[in-house]
C-alpha cells in the first residue's frame, strides 16, 4: 500500500472493513437462525404429540362393518396365530382362568361373554374398531393406550385378574386376531355397528327393584343366581372397575343382546327394562378394584361413573342410577 495515495489507501481500508462487517453480520445471523431453529424443535414435537393424541380418538362414520369370513384367514404361522387368538377370546378361562393351562390370572369368564361371538356380533362390543382406532387416548387413565394395554385392562377389570406380558404368545395372538377382524376398516374410522348402542336417558332413576322383576322373568333361566354362568355378580364376575359397571353401558348392551337370542334386529327388552335390569345387576355384590388412579381429570369422568369425587355436586347414588338428564345439562353448562 506504500505506492498508493492516501485517498486510495483509505478506500482499500474502507472496503476491507465493510467485508469484515458483512462477515460479522453473516455469522451473527447464522447463530440467531440456529438458536431459533433449536428452540422451535421442542415446540414442533409438542404439536406432533398433541396431534397424535387427538388423532387417536375414534371417528364415528357412516360405515358398517362385517366380520371377514374365517376361510380368508391365511395359512401358515400367521394364520395359526390368528386362530389361536380367536380361541383365547372364545375360551379364555381354559387358558388363563383359575385352572388355566397357560396361566392362572383371571376369573371363570371368557372374553366372549361380553364380546359376543368372539367379538364379531353387531352392537355386542365387537372388535371392529380395534385396529383402526388404536393407539387411542383414554380419559380414564389420561394416557395413550395401545391394543395390549386395552386387553390387559379387560383382564384386570372384566375378568378381575391381572395382565399378560405384552410380548407373550397369548397377547400377540389376541392382537393378531383383532387386527385381522378389522383389516378392512379404514384408519381412524369407527364403524357404526361397533361397541354398544347407548340408550336415551330415562326421566327417572333406574330402579333395582323393577330390574329384579325383569331379571326373574327374563334372565334367571340362564343366569340363575350368582353361581350360574356367566356370573353377573359375586366373586367370579366382573369387578366394579369394569365398563359394564356403568349402567349406561350395561343397559345399552343388554338392550341389543339379551335375553339369549336377542339382537339389535330382534329386540326383547324395552329401554326401561334395560335400564332397570342394569340397575339391579349392578346393585349386587362383586369384587372391588382400587380405582384411585382413574379419572384424575374430574371434568372427563362419565356422568354415570358410580364413585366420587366429581366435578359437580350431584350424589354418588344419582351418578350411579340417575336420573342423568340434570347431570348432563349441568356438565354442558
Amino acid at each position: 500500500m506504500k505506492n498508493l495515495s492516501e485517498r486510495e489507501q483509505a478506500a482499500v481500508i474502507f472496503s476491507r472493513s465493510m467485508v469484515l462487517i458483512a462477515i460479522f453480520f453473516v455469522v451473527i445471523a447464522a447463530m440467531i437462525i440456529s438458536v431459533l431453529m433449536g428452540s422451535e424443535r421442542p415446540a414442533l414435537t409438542t404439536v406432533l404429540v398433541k396431534q397424535n393424541v387427538s388423532e387417536s380418538l375414534p371417528v364415528t362414520d357412516d360405515y358398517t362393518w362385517k366380520a371377514p369370513d374365517e376361510s380368508t384367514i391365511p395359512m401358515g404361522e400367521v394364520g395359526e396365530e390368528i386362530r389361536y387368538g380367536k380361541e383365547l377370546i372364545s375360551n379364555t378361562a381354559k387358558y388363563l382362568g383359575p385352572k388355566g393351562s397357560v396361566a392362572q390370572i383371571a376369573n371363570v369368564m371368557n372374553c366372549q361373554n361380553c364380546h359376543h361371538e368372539a367379538g364379531t356380533k353387531d352392537f355386542a362390543l365387537n372388535y371392529a374398531a380395534v385396529k383402526s382406532t388404536y393407539p387411542q387416548f383414554k380419559a380414564r387413565s389420561g394416557t395413550l393406550v395401545s391394543i395390549a394395554d386395552r386387553i390387559n385392562g379387560c383382564l384386570e377389570r372384566s375378568l378381575n385378574g391381572s395382565g399378560l406380558d405384552t410380548n407373550s404368545k397369548e397377547m400377540l395372538a389376541m392382537i393378531a386376531y383383532m387386527k385381522w377382524l378389522g383389516k378392512d376398516v379404514p384408519d381412524r374410522i369407527r364403524p357404526k355397528n361397533a361397541g354398544i348402542m347407548k340408550l336415551a336417558f330415562l326421566d327417572r332413576a333406574a330402579d333395582p327393584l323393577k330390574g329384579k322383576v325383569v331379571y326373574l322373568g327374563k334372565c334367571k333361566t340362564c343366569h340363575g343366581n350368582t353361581k350360574n354362568y356367566p356370573p353377573l355378580w359375586g366373586e367370579n364376575s366382573y369387578n366394579d372397575g369394569a365398563g359394564l359397571y356403568r349402567i349406561s353401558n350395561f343397559a345399552g348392551f343388554v338392550k341389543n343382546n339379551m335375553p339369549f337370542g336377542a339382537s339389535y334386529q330382534h329386540i326383547v327388552l324395552s329401554d326401561e327394562e334395560a335400564w332397570d335390569v342394569a340397575a339391579f345387576v349392578n346393585s349386587q355384590p362383586r369384587p372391588h378394584k382400587d380405582q384411585a388412579e382413574d379419572w384424575k381429570d374430574l371434568s372427563t369422568k362419565p356422568i354415570d361413573f358410580p364413585f366420587g369425587p366429581y366435578a359437580d355436586n350431584f350424589s354418588e347414588e344419582q351418578h350411579k342410577y340417575g336420573p342423568f338428564e340434570g347431570i348432563a345439562r349441568a356438565h354442558k353448562n
